[in-house]
């Protein structure tokens, strides 16, 4: 079946109102809540009440009953603004996505009613100071007592943690059986025993909420455990097997951003009396922003599609029957190609002769345009920008 990347008319829609919500509500006060690590319960609220939360959740539930493909539209667009608003909105939809892979009806009544009536926050709770991407290690214990669980250990590194209402908890009933004797279940926040730890103070997106969430002996009800006791693994693997289209979707809109950022930049800064957009070093930059941001949002595309089409685990190569719009399979190509030479380029400029023949910034020889002069075969340095 060949790959359709064409974007629907619904979804061009989509795109224009994340953008024009990014455009007036997130980029001017971007720099204002990373600069003061706050929160920003306010606007995001607005992005919940003009459809850009909770997007793959089912109409039937209150959500908006988008696929993969129209959350990663959105995130890309949010990313643009700040990716900490972009986090904050994807670590809601992370959170209520193990109830929509194992919940019951009745607890996607309950649970993702919160998020679409209430507009209540989630989050996963899955890494731990000692188990991050390696599910099968975390320690957070669950026991058996009556008709309830009882969960006692760490979360970290959890985003929305500290402003969620409930979350979805990995726990094991014994670490020595490892992904066998892992459980999934939905806690209220309000429960006896939840705690929101400390906060992370992080060096980037500090919009988002990030902190570890402490569980001492809480009690959970047995409606509450998702599937099976021993299928937790099973839901932790289904959920990032259909939510990591989204970080590379908010890496799109970086690349994009940058993109724009330097574009802008190189049409106003001059040297020798030209903008240096005109220099072919430049150029060349600019050129490889560009394809980078191409080819991480064809490829983000490709991989929300096989998502939204159940086939995550077809075994073929990346750009084999794409039907790719606007002629951009040719980027591709080229990349492949550039990076060949770039990384080829880079051995030569790293070199002593190049050195001694006056190249001052051998760190950047993949953005170096080097002219040899063919009577002396010196070379020299292009000139600062």
């Amino acid at each position: 079946m060949a790959y359709d990347l064409s974007l629907t008319e619904e979804q061009e829609a989509l795109i224009s109102t994340a953008r024009d919500f990014t455009k007036k509500e997130i980029t001017p006060v971007a720099a204002h809540y990373d600069e003061h690590d706050e929160f920003p319960r306010d606007i995001l609220r607005r992005a919940f009440e003009t459809g850009l939360m909770n997007v793959e959740v089912p109409e039937a539930y209150g959500g908006l009953g988008g696929s993969c493909l129209d959350h990663c539209l959105i995130q890309e667009e949010v990313a643009y603004g700040c990716l900490g608003f972009n986090t904050s909105l994807a670590a809601n939809m992370l959170g209520a996505m193990p109830v929509l892979v194992a919940g019951t009806d009745a607890q996607k009544k309950e649970w993702l009613g919160r998020l679409t009536d209430g507009g209540e926050f989630a989050a996963y709770c899955c890494s731990e100071p000692d188990a991050g991407s390696d599910v099968a290690g975390l320690s957070t214990r669950v026991r058996k007592d009556g008709d309830d669980y009882v969960i006692t250990g760490q979360k970290r590194w959890i985003t929305n943690g500290g402003v969620a209402g409930w979350y979805t908890v990995l726990a094991t009933f014994d670490r020595g059986l490892k992904h066998k004797g892992i459980a999934a279940f939905i806690v209220d926040a309000k429960s006896p025993g939840v705690k929101v730890g400390r906060k992370e103070q992080k060096m980037g997106q500090r919009a988002s909420n990030t902190c570890d969430v402490i569980f001492e002996d809480v009690r959970v009800p047995a409606r509450n455990l998702l599937g099976e006791e021993n299928g937790g693994f099973k839901i932790a693997m289904k959920t990032f097997d259909r939510s990591r289209p989204w970080i590379a979707a908010g890496a799109a809109g970086v690349i994009r951003r940058a993109l724009d950022e330097s574009r802008a930049y190189a049409l106003e800064r001059k040297t020798f009396g030209v903008p240096i957009a005109q220099h072919q070093a430049i150029q060349f930059i600019l050129a490889e922003m560009a394809i980078a941001y191409e080819t991480t949002r064809l490829l983000t595309h490709k991989a929300a599609w096989l998502v939204d089409q159940g086939d995550l685990g077809r075994q073929t190569r990346p750009y084999d029957h794409v039907d790719l719009p606007h002629g951009r399979f040719h980027a591709l190509g080229m990349r492949r190609r550039r990076v060949a030479g770039l990384e080829h380029g880079a051995s030569l400029l790293r070199s002593p002769d190049y050195r001694k023949a006056g190249l001052r910034q051998p760190w950047r020889p993949a953005r170096a345009t080097c002219r040899c002069a063919s009577s002396s075969g010196a070379a020299t340095a292009p000139s600062s920008v």
